[in-house]
């Protein structure tokens, strides 16, 4: 059953018109969703007009099912939607404010070998208003409104690859950055991609201002084909291809992630060869030091090896930072949010 957060203000007015409710029905219950609340919650509407509604959308996409608070004040929340299925997100605290990553999918098709979220395989594409409803449910849980947001930044980076589920994660930019709704800049905004090229143009025809971020994580194909299935289809020159189209049309900064894998990727050989890919590119090269997933055999790169890593690449003039990880202790880092509780995982 579909949300009516699926829905944008205009939308929502017409089915309110066509239920032969008045305009202004509209204002009311959109103000009611965008705060966070159920149809049932919303107190400015009859229980007439919620019935009606409830005899066509669902009260709310998604509930919570577990909540886990991390020594460093990390916060994963484990979604439980209407039909059932579980999704996890992760709110992580900093001091420019507060950042919620988001999932885009039930699962993953996408196979990455350092990547909890594709281990069960994909389940179904999560709505625009499922994907939405992480946000606003999260903000009114941490005592946020549309004035005093508690997320002040997204990050599409949970489980799912974002443009395998291209349409609906569209409609969720457009309705997350609406000046009528929670209204989040999309400069505070990132979309992370394991490099669907022919998506990656045609996002970057949409004329958006979010910022897009490849998940690389090897300095050639070879490599990169150990560890992604998805280098089977596109090879780092068509990516970069695709990037380049990207940002001469948004003139947004590209960042590249790359999980260090001790004895993979991790060589300054191997930094050598990506200063001389992405030299002269406008990017950032976000190093993140591989989280465990007990089911995969990658071990990852030690923090003194990242920073050497690092180093490296900044000698050779390439931006780079080792990211900080946050959220391990309850494997809410990256790499590792998965399906654990529906699958009965320990």
């Amino acid at each position: 059953m579909n949300s009516l957060l699926d829905y944008s203000y205009d939308e929502l007015e017409c089915i309110l018109t066509e239920m032969g409710e008045p305009k202004f029905r509209a204002k009311q219950i959109y103000e009611g969703l965008y705060q966070g609340k159920s149809i049932s919650e919303i107190s400015n509407i009859s229980n007439d007009l919620k019935q009606k509604l409830l005899q066509k959308f669902c009260d709310y996409p998604l509930s919570i099912h577990t909540k886990l608070v991390g020594k460093d004040g990390t916060i994963k929340y484990v979604y439980k939607l209407s039909d059932g299925n579980l999704i996890e997100g992760v709110l992580l605290s900093y001091n420019y404010g507060n950042t919620l990553c988001v999932s885009t999918q039930v699962g993953c098709r996408m196979g990455c070998k350092f990547c909890a979220s594709t281990l069960g395989g994909l389940i179904r594409n999560l709505t625009a208003g499922e994907i939405l409803a992480q946000v606003l449910f999260v903000n009114r849980e941490n005592k946020g409104d549309l004035k005093n947001r508690k997320v002040t930044n997204i990050v599409l980076m949970g489980s799912g690859e974002p443009l395998d589920n291209y349409d609906n994660v569209l409609k969720f930019l457009k309705l997350v950055s609406n000046d009528d709704g929670i209204n989040i800049s999309q400069r505070n905004i990132s979309l992370s991609t394991c490099g669907l090229c022919d998506k990656i143009k045609q996002l970057a025809d949409e004329n958006l201002g979010i910022t897009l971020t490849i998940s690389l994580h090897a300095p050639n194909d070879d490599i990169r084909k150990s560890m992604m299935p998805i280098a089977n289809r596109y090879s780092i020159k068509e990516i970069l291809e695709a990037i380049k189209y990207y940002f001469n049309k948004t003139k947004r900064r590209i960042v590249f992630e790359y999980s260090l894998v001790s004895g993979v990727n991790d060589s300054l050989d191997s930094a050598d060869e990506l200063i001389k890919l992405l030299k002269g590119f406008a990017c950032h090269v976000n190093l993140i030091p591989l989280n465990d997933v007990k089911e995969r055999s990658l071990i990852g790169t030690n923090r003194k090896k990242a920073y050497a890593f690092m180093d490296r690449l900044i000698s050779g003039g390439i931006s780079a930072t080792v990211r900080r990880t946050m959220g391990s202790d309850i494997e809410g880092a990256c790499g590792q949010l998965r399906n654990k509780i529906l699958r009965g995982d320990t």
